[in-house]
């Protein structure tokens, strides 16, 4: 007769929760390369003169290497091992940091920066893939994704406010030395507190599905970038229609070849697919607000990129309450109807957005507070959901899915509100404004013309209205979906019972 493993024979003990602490390592890094450079690009343009094409590289290379390889690396995470791959992404993470520290060329810049996105695609499955595995305890596992969560959210705020404090006593290389200390005491106590985890028959490795999940993720993520950053052109149509196109043959892939690089495993239970849509959608209202926020602060209240910064942390505070506290009432409610009052919550901060004026610096940070707060608490339950309801030995695979639909989500975040604001902004500049104030803010502010730069602040403050409406539409719709979606599920899940025999080695 089979017997159970008791509940406190599934808690996660002091051992765990200190190797949960390093974990939370590469994670904030990893969310800091995000926005580390925004204080350092004046420095490297007077060191390495970049071209104009280079500086946008420098700045956007990280980002398309890290959301090209999440599935790949997941994948692989699961094939040769979690904690073995996060050593081999730390060792690329440090030495890529060290590279960048010291480039002597913008050429040499990139590069780096593009093999700190490879380590980063490294790391962020892997950890939330053992994170799954260290906490097999419902409640204990959903505290643990909650911290994540929260600390990945608050990593891109301290990036930029990081380099700033950095670059006032070094110089620019020294944003990027910050990661090797971290990156070294990960390789010394992983090893010792974390065990290794992998999936005891994963099957061939599936080379061709590489390149196909690559051209499937990057043209649909640059072109939508480029469309918030740039607006419409056909050739940024064509580049999100080319990555769509390769998308349907990797599905296809997919669900056809036996030893497949997406396990078909991860979709028989509906909540998986459900929770990867429900966080896209999340990380579109995450990313679309931060678009508008930070101009605000910086090209409409005028401040200097350090103390806008500085004013962008204090909606942090507020999420760092939020996740522990969604996840703690779930246990009781159920998680469905907590994630459905985080989009809720999330569209009333939109609601306060599409309230403010060109004078209203609490008001947007208080919107900016209840939007974060919101969300966190919808991508902690959704992540901690999808990863209960995966196989075991597919942890890093779910983790690098939900992360992959958080860039495309954040992606189109910026795309969509973006394109609305620019839309009404356009309408309201006058036809007689320079083309270029026309196109953007900042090169209105940028003017010396007072009564421009007053029209244009006004008419960029109109866009962001109509945007934070058309934001908060999306998110009260969306929790009306979530209700549907999750109806049923448990407010406390049982513990999964993860056979340890050939998954964890020790």
């Amino acid at each position: 007769m089979t017997h159970s493993p008791s509940t406190n024979s599934l808690r996660a003990g002091r051992r765990e929760w200190t190797a949960f602490v390093v974990l939370l390592l590469p994670l904030l890094l990893v969310s800091m390369d995000v926005s580390v450079l925004y204080f350092a690009i004046p420095s490297i343009t007077r060191e390495l003169d970049p071209s104009a094409t280079q500086q946008l590289w420098i700045f956007d290379v990280y980002a398309f290497a890290l959301a090209g390889l999440l599935i790949t690396m997941g994948s692989l995470g699961d094939r040769i091992g979690r904690r073995r791959l996060l050593l081999i992404g730390a060792t690329a993470f440090g030495l890529a940091s060290v590279t960048a520290a010291y480039a002597t060329s913008a050429e040499m810049l990139i590069a780096a920066r593009a093999l700190l996105g490879v380590g980063g695609a490294t790391l962020m499955p892997s950890t939330m893939g053992l994170v799954r595995n260290m906490f097999r305890d419902d409640k204990q596992r959903g505290q643990a994704i909650g911290i994540w969560s929260g600390a990945m959210a608050g990593g891109i705020a301290l990036g930029s406010v990081m380099s700033g404090v950095m670059l006032e006593h070094f110089w620019w290389g020294s944003v990027f030395l910050i990661n090797v200390p971290a990156m070294l005491l990960l390789l010394v106590l992983v090893p010792v507190l974390v065990p290794e985890f992998k999936d005891p028959a994963p099957g061939k490795f599936d080379l061709l599905s590489v390149p196909l999940s690559m051209g499937a993720v990057l043209p649909v993520v640059y072109g939508l970038k480029e469309f918030a950053a740039e607006g419409f052109s056909w050739a940024r149509l064509l580049s999100v229609a080319a990555g769509l196109a390769i998308g349907w043959v990797f599905v296809r892939r997919q669900r056809t070849k036996r030893d497949a690089m997406i396990s078909r495993e991860l979709f028989r239970d509906r909540v998986f697919g459900a929770g990867i849509s429900l966080n896209a959608v999340a990380a579109f209202a995450m990313m679309g607000s931060a678009y508008f926020t930070t101009q605000y602060l910086q090209s409409v209240l005028g401040m200097g990129t350090m103390e806008a910064a500085l004013w962008s942390l204090a909606p942090s505070l507020a999420v760092g309450i939020a996740a522990p506290t969604a996840t703690a009432v779930a246990v009781k409610k159920g998680k469905g109807p907590v994630i459905a009052t985080g989009f809720v919550i999330g569209g009333a901060g939109y609601g306060i957005l599409a309230l403010t004026g060109t004078d209203s610096l609490w008001l947007v940070l208080t919107g900016a507070a209840v939007i974060a707060s919101g969300i966190v608490m919808v991508m902690a339950l959704v992540s901690d959901m999808a990863l209960a309801s995966a196989p075991a030995e597919k942890a890093s695979s779910a983790a690098s899915l939900l992360e992959t639909g958080q860039e495309f989500g954040g992606a189109l975040g910026m795309a969509v509100l973006g394109s609305i604001g620019t839309a009404v902004y356009r309408s309201d500049m006058p036809d007689s404004a320079p083309p270029a104030a026309r196109e953007t803010l900042g090169a209105a502010v940028a003017s010396a013309d007072h009564a421009l730069v007053t029209t244009a602040r006004e008419a960029f403050v109109h866009g962001m209205q109509y945007a934070a409406v058309g934001g908060t539409v999306l998110l009260l719709g969306t929790a009306v979906l979530a209700v549907a979606l999750l109806r049923g599920t448990p407010a406390a899940e049982p513990a999964p019972v993860d056979a340890p025999e050939g998954e964890l080695v020790a």
